[in-house]
């Protein structure tokens, strides 16, 4: 039900991973790259060839059930994502929790590695 709801969606993008792991995918991708040259390789073309590439990078994680840890889960596409933890399982988080969450993930500053002071810097610049 939930796919035929959602077949038209094209503003987000929900991953559920099974038997899956970050670390497989990694390696899958150094495996793809063994006929391009070390100096042509740069991180956008690595992660052309990750299995998951069409996914894109992970702007929020959301973590279930009270761990906070990422359980080896899509390493390269989470470098700069934002880390929501909540205690609630997932088989009760609701559409309100998911709100809380974007509520939450709304008031955050999306660096990408830099400082605060490096983004404002940017923005005046702009």
């Amino acid at each position: 039900d939930s796919m035929k709801i959602t077949e038209n969606n094209t503003g987000l993008t929900l991953n559920v991973c099974v038997n899956y792991g970050g670390r497989w995918e990694i390696l899958e991708a150094a495996k793809r790259c063994r006929d391009i040259p070390l100096e042509e390789l740069t991180e956008q073309k690595f992660a052309s060839l990750l299995p998951l590439a069409d996914s894109g990078d992970v702007d929020l994680f959301i973590r279930t059930s009270g761990e906070e840890r990422i359980s080896n889960f899509m390493l390269w596409q989470l470098a700069y994502a934002e880390l929501y933890f909540t205690k609630i399982l997932w088989p009760d988080f609701t559409e309100n929790e998911f709100l809380n969450a974007l509520n939450w993930y709304s008031y955050r500053e999306r660096r990408f590695g830099k400082t605060s002071e490096q983004i404002q810097q940017e923005a005046k610049k702009e």
